[in-house]
């Protein structure tokens, strides 16, 4: 798995999944190209994974795939809760009879691309599920969290526009996470802004946030951790 570069902090992010590593690439390399950041995987497991740590605007799905395949990797992700489960989903596969196509609406699929289709195709269903299913960008500068409002050019916090005390070194962080928003940004690039470049400071001031903006501290919804990497701002 890897992920392209980005065209921008709010581009939107796509997993791709296929078995197939020319086909991964080239969708990958396409859909880069098209402004999109593009994280890929080649089944099931690593797509779990991925999902369980990343958010995505949009999943595009193999169905035939060894192991497990695109129908129940669809079905599992909409068992999830949160954001996860609702992440759209657009299936590809060589398999085109209407059956097939109707399994995969069932177990929640958004849309369904027949193989070989043409890259142009694919992009136009991929922006079209995207306007139908959109929730994020947030407007001027503001990030939704839940019940909280951050406000990132003045660097303010509010719940239910009561606001929330930040301290300097919490403001600072939540800025620098939300520039990054949906990207995951290294727990070591952030603590080079603090006294501690162990990063232990970092996870002393994510804990007080988590406290601050989420309902479950203990299972964070907009306020991440990426294993491996450090943490990221998913907001609404």
């Amino acid at each position: 798995m890897s992920l392209a570069e980005a065209s921008g902090p709010l581009a939107r992010h796509l997993l791709v999944v296929d078995d197939d590593d020319r086909i991964r690439e080239l969708l990958k390399a396409f859909l880069s190209r098209e402004g999109f950041r593009v994280t890929t995987a080649s089944g099931g497991a690593a797509a779990r994974r991925l999902l369980d740590s990343l958010d995505f605007d949009l999943a595009v799905f193999d169905v035939m795939m060894p192991g497990e395949d695109g129908v129940s990797l669809t079905r599992w992700l909409r068992s999830q809760t949160g954001g996860t489960g609702r992440t759209p989903v657009l299936m590809l596969t060589a398999r085109s009879e209407a059956e097939h196509r109707i399994e995969g609406l069932q177990v929640g699929a958004d849309d369904y691309l027949g193989k070989p289709f043409e890259p142009q195709e694919l992009l136009l269903r991929i922006e079209a599920i995207l306007r139908r299913t959109s929730q994020r960008a947030p407007a001027a500068g503001r990030f939704s969290l839940g019940d909280c409002v951050f406000d990132l050019a003045r660097g303010e916090l509010s719940r239910d526009g009561a606001p929330v005390r930040l301290t300097e070194g919490e403001a600072v962080l939540l800025r620098r996470l939300a520039l990054s928003a949906h990207e995951p940004v290294d727990r070591l690039e952030l603590a080079r802004e603090t006294v501690d470049p162990s990063g232990r400071a970092v996870d002393v001031q994510v804990t007080r946030l988590r406290r601050k903006i989420e309902a479950d501290p203990k299972a964070p919804r907009y306020l991440q951790t990426v294993r491996g990497v450090g943490y990221m701002l998913a907001p609404d």
